[in-house]
């Protein structure tokens, strides 16, 4: 278990995978994060 084993969130970063250990970024995120900005 370490950086060979896909499962974990350090094998899932070094074969550059996402998954439910390390989850992939969601667009969402980032246009919620400009709204403030704009009501500025």
């Amino acid at each position: 278990m370490g950086k060979g084993d896909k499962k974990t969130r350090r094998g899932k970063i070094i074969m550059g995978s996402y998954g439910k250990r390390r989850p992939g970024r969601k667009k969402e995120l980032g246009k919620s994060q400009t709204v403030p900005k704009d009501s500025k």
